[in-house]
């Protein structure tokens, strides 16, 4: 009895993901800047800050870096074709900014609630604290729409 061949993968890694600068300029790939530019933005902002409430901010940092580390993985691993090597590299990338989105979604609103916190203790602070929050918010949206645009690309 002939052993039947397998079917054939249904989850490799897109082989129309291009390469050099084109990768910033398609969708999904052009959320990866935008993600590191403001992520960055959120950890300085928060880290620039006389931080009162260390349980809070100390959680928007945590996401913010994490985030800000793993993603620079994921678009170095675009930009160097590491991608190819691996099965089901549409679904890593999938959950990773889904979870990432929600992740960073629960740190804007501890750092929304940080800056109602600092707004009566020093004003330099809680402008600060606003940019982050605003940072914070626009980082989760591209987070979110990075893991649906992967999703259905």
């Amino acid at each position: 009895m002939a052993a039947r061949d397998p079917p054939p993968a249904t989850s490799y890694a897109p082989s129309d993901v291009p390469s050099g600068v084109a990768l910033f300029l398609t969708i999904p790939f052009a959320f990866f800047l935008p993600e590191l530019v403001f992520g960055f933005w959120v950890w300085v902002l928060v880290a620039a800050t006389q931080v009162a409430n260390p349980l809070l901010q100390g959680w928007v940092i945590y996401v913010s870096l994490t985030s800000f580390l793993i993603s620079l993985m994921f678009l170095l691993s675009y930009l160097l074709g590491f991608y190819k090597k691996f099965e089901s590299w549409r679904v890593v990338d999938s959950l990773y900014h889904g979870t990432t989105g929600i992740l960073y979604m629960s740190a804007a609103v501890l750092q929304v609630h940080a800056t109602i916190l600092s707004e009566s203790l020093d004003l330099k602070n809680y402008y600060i604290n606003t940019a982050a929050s605003f940072f914070a918010f626009i980082t989760a949206l591209l987070y979110i729409l990075h893991a649906f645009s992967i999703y259905y690309h």
